[in-house]
Formats: C-alpha cells, structure tokens, sequence
C-alpha cells in the first residue's frame, strides 16, 4: 500500500529536522534494536540518569512516577553551579510547575546596543503578565533535582567515569566514583542498568561511550557581579544584548539580572582562544552601568554544543540535554529544551515499557522520542540557524539586526516565540514589509559599520567535544 501523504506540518519539521541532521526519517537500526523484548525478571526495570541538571532532573521525575521502575540520580556535585545566563521562558514556567521564587528577575525589557553603540529598547509589545524568567542555575536544579528525589528517584553523589556494555542493548555497567558526606576522595563502585539517560553535559561520558558522534561547541564566559545598589535597580527588569565584532566575532555578549548582581558575559566558536579579550570588551562597553567598583563574585566558563550529535540514541540508551545537543544558535538557549528532552526521552521511554514489563528497542525509542522532538522542535532550530548565519557574521549584519529590532512586528514575533516555543509569523502583510525593512537595515547597517577585525585560528577551531 502507498504510504498516507504527509501534512504539511510534518514536511515542515521533516525538512527542518533533514537541515539540521536531525533523525526524522534515519535508516532503520539492525532487526536486533527493532525487536521487541518481553521480561518477566521478577524485579523492576533498572534505569540511570546520568547528569543532575534539568534534563536529568525532570527525566528522573518522570521515571520515579512511574510503576515498576526504579530510577538512580547520578550528579557529580549537588550543588553545582553551572554556568549559564539563566534566562527560561514563560510557558516553561507553569509547564513544569516552577515556584515563583525560583525566578529571581521577570525581565519585560531588553536593551539591545549595536557595534556602532545605538540603543534599541525592546520590550513594548510584551503583555502584563509577560516576561523572561531570570533563574540562577544552583537554585533551578536544585529545586527539579530534589523533586525527583521526593518523588522517588535514588540520587547517588557521584562522577560517572565509564559507562561498559557487551552488546549495545544492554544490560549497562556504570563504573562510578561516589562521594558520600565528608569524604573528599570517591569510592569506586560499579552498578548494573537495563536502561540510561544521558544527561551529563557538553563533555558527556554516556555520550562517548555510545560513540555518539562529536560536535562543535562555543565556549561562554560569564562573570557574576556585585554591583551598587543604584546600579542594581537599573537593572531590576532589565536585560542588555550587546553585538560587535569587539565582543564576539560570533555570538552576542550579555548582562543579565540575578537576586542581587549580575551576569555579565560573552562567547564564541570560532575564536575560542580569545575569549578572555571578549570578555574585556564587553566589560569595558557596559562599565558605566556597573558603577565605579564592581565586585566579582564568580567567574565561569563552560562549553556549548553547536549543533545535534549525529547519534542520540543507541540500544537503550538516550541523550537529552547538552548531552544530545540542544542549545540553539543565536540565542544559546538550552535550559528550556533540556527540561523539555529529558521530560519527552523519559515519558516515551515508561510507556514504551507497558508498565515496566518490558524493554523498548532502539528503533522504538527513536520513533517516539527522537522523532516527537525534532518535529515540535526542528523548525526552531532551523530559524535560529539562519539568523545567526545572517546577522552574526559581521559589523554591518550587526547593525541591521539591531535596527530591525526597533520594529513593533519584529519584537512580537520574537518575544512570541521565545516566551511560547513556538515558530511566530504567518502574516503576509507584515511579513513583506519586513522583507523590504531587512533589505534597507542590512543596506544602512553597511554603510555605517566598522570594518571586522581579522583573526586567524585554523587549528584550535578544529577542535571538537
């Protein structure tokens, strides 16, 4: 029989998934992942979360929930502070039942400054009750993680160092260090999984030892600051994105509120040697607003993954999170769409298993979680693809981008998809005035913008995570 002909949602996100090298339609796995496996172990399915942030977390809630599973927590550092910007959006909010403490700052209003230092505020089209959720990253996993446990989930404090298997369905061995209260060497211990999550980050070890592929990564660079109280309050709702060449040749660098300092910071692919300067840069172009004497607090420094693994799924086991690859371009988000994959990758996973009698396949996992995601994610990730392509690539780019921001369509479609997760726009009117808008701000932003400054770093940009 002919196949039913696709909607064109689904063409959509085929194509966007097919741009990204996402797996909607992937060859199928060996018949041995496709078969279906029936257990009657007299026991509960054993299943490991690799990785305590909010991908590990909300996967492990979900796994705790659930009958005839038991779920182990592993997290290197309880109280680990990833570095991060912080920022989730609204719909995140209430879609994982998030306390309003744990927001510290509602932002409704950005600052956008260009190479060239024009200000463009942003923020007026946003409803009353909208904003962007300013979190410190302690707080929110913290709070996710504690409520898997509470839910059932087995949390062991410790660094997963190998992940070993005979055959790629299983079972896992997980050779661990465990830390337990007031030990500061780990105790090498070992245990036995039908099924792992991998949720452990940009350097995963689950996703090494399932040979997933490598990626391109940025490094972010962030410094927390104390700044004065006067200085604070200008902050109390406000967010500011700054773009140049002098502060990324790729990216964006930022200030961004918390409780009671700020975030200020930057990052890069294509330079990562220099994002000491970048970072220089960007506290040199915002320090009138930090005052005379900003205080450092904490600096940080972690890596992002560029682009999707090629493999995120192999026998049982799953990457979710910085482990698979979800940080989008041009914004560098991933909070959102870590919670979101290891939420997804965990309830596809427990109904697939029938109430834990049974183990999904490799082909079963793919079909159901890979699948669901890259169709409700993968135009996202196209859009913020292009217009990063577009308008990070140089000064004149730059400063077309910033003054397109000026515009009441632009802001709404893009606060919409952000607070929303959803791919705005569909205004045809409005959508052919911005047309001929980017065709003369790309026009203005070149005639008025500073050369780029050239670099040269043909070695270390090959590296690969």
């Amino acid at each position: 029989p002919h196949p039913a002909p696709k909607s064109k949602a689904t063409m959509l996100s085929t194509l966007a998934a097919s741009a990204l090298g996402l797996n909607i339609g992937a060859t199928p796995a060996p018949s041995s992942s496709r078969a279906a496996v029936s257990m009657d172990l007299g026991r509960p399915l054993r299943v490991a979360v690799v990785g305590g942030g909010p991908s590990g977390a909300c996967a492990a809630e979900i796994f705790a929930k659930a009958p005839n599973i038991d779920c182990t927590l592993f997290e290197r550092k309880m109280d680990n502070c990833k570095p991060c910007g912080g920022a989730i959006p609204l719909c995140m909010v209430d879609e994982f039942e998030l306390p309003p403490e744990i927001v510290d700052r509602r932002v409704r209003k950005m600052k956008m400054i260009s190479p060239s230092g024009r200000e463009v505020d942003v923020g007026r089209t946003l409803k009353e009750n909208e904003y962007i959720g300013m979190t410190r990253r302690e707080v929110l996993d913290a709070y996710l993680r504690d409520r898997a446990v509470e839910l059932g989930a087995k949390p062991v404090t410790g660094l997963v160092q190998k992940v070993e298997f005979e055959d790629a369905n299983g079972p896992y061995t997980i050779k661990y260090s465990e830390y337990k209260p007031g030990e500061k060497k780990g105790t090498p211990s070992e245990a036995e999984f039908d099924i792992i999550v991998g949720a452990d980050g940009a350097n995963s070890r689950t996703a090494k030892a399932i040979d997933a592929g490598e990626y391109n990564f940025a490094i972010a660079f962030q410094e927390r600051i104390k700044i004065p109280d006067e200085k604070m309050k200008y902050y109390e709702d406000l967010a500011e994105m700054y773009v140049g060449d002098d502060v990324s040749p790729d990216f964006y660098a930022w200030v961004f509120p918390k409780y009671d300092h700020v975030g200020v910071g930057t990052g890069t692919v294509v330079n990562r040697p220099a994002i000491s300067e970048y970072q220089a840069a960007i506290r040199e172009r915002c320090a009138d607003r930090l005052g005379p004497d900003p205080k450092v607090m904490k600096v940080e420094a972690h890596p992002i993954p560029e682009h999707m693994r090629p493999r995120r799924v192999v026998g049982r086991v799953a990457l979710v999170g910085d482990a698979a690859g979800y940080v989008t371009k041009c914004s560098g988000e991933g909070i959102y769409f870590a919670a979101k994959s290891g939420r997804m990758a965990a309830e596809e996973i427990v109904a697939l298993t029938a109430g834990g009698t049974r183990l999904p396949t490799e082909m079963e996992i793919k079909d159901t979680y890979l699948k669901k995601f890259d169709a409700a994610y993968g135009p996202t990730y196209l859009v913020l693809d292009i217009l990063q392509k577009v308008f990070y690539t140089n000064n004149g780019a730059r400063e077309a981008f910033v003054d397109m921001c000026a515009s009441d369509y632009v802001q709404k479609v893009t606060f919409d998809s952000y607070l929303y997760k959803k791919v705005q726009g569909n205004d045809p009117i409005n959508d052919i005035k911005l047309l001929f808008n980017t065709i003369g701000s790309v026009i203005k932003g070149n005639a008025i913008a500073k050369p780029d400054r050239t670099f040269s770093n043909p070695v270390e940009s090959l590296k690969r995570l």
